[in-house]
């Protein structure tokens, strides 16, 4: 499947490649922090076919909880965060950040990973009072 995606701002671009159903949430404390949120949700792209066709993401190179260099790449200008990928440059396999594919909805987790982190309040999302808009 061809999915495209950007940055908050527009000024990076890119397209790829992804099969429908390779999506999952990473509820490690370093995506936590990294994302301001209780978890990130990624969208494996297929090895070597992102291509930006707009603007050059900047990337900062971290130590993952696993121990592996992992490159996060964001918008210099916005800082939406579009990916993380091996820091190797050659044979990148990129987390996209679903957040930023314009083809999110198409995809569902199909799997949840560092669950040990997950915050507790996770499980009983569903039974929080959802609003249509900010409530008055």
């Amino acid at each position: 499947m061809k999915i495209t995606g950007s940055c908050y701002c527009g000024e990076i671009k890119y397209q790829a490649e992804s099969q429908n159903n390779n999506a999952l949430i990473c509820h490690c404390s370093d995506c936590q922090r990294m994302s301001s949120g209780p978890f990130r949700a990624v969208i494996i792209a297929e090895p070597n076919s992102v291509v930006f066709t707009q603007g050059e993401p900047k990337e900062f190179v971290k130590t993952a909880q696993s121990g592996n260099k992992r490159a996060q790449g964001f918008c210099g200008t916005c800082g939406t965060t579009l990916y993380a990928t091996n820091a190797e440059k050659e044979g990148r396999v990129y987390g996209l950040r679903i957040g930023a594919v314009d083809q999110r909805d198409e995809f569902k987790p199909s799997a949840q990973i560092w669950s040990q982190s997950t915050l507790a309040w996770l499980n009983d999302l569903h039974k929080v009072p959802a609003f249509e808009t900010t409530p008055q």
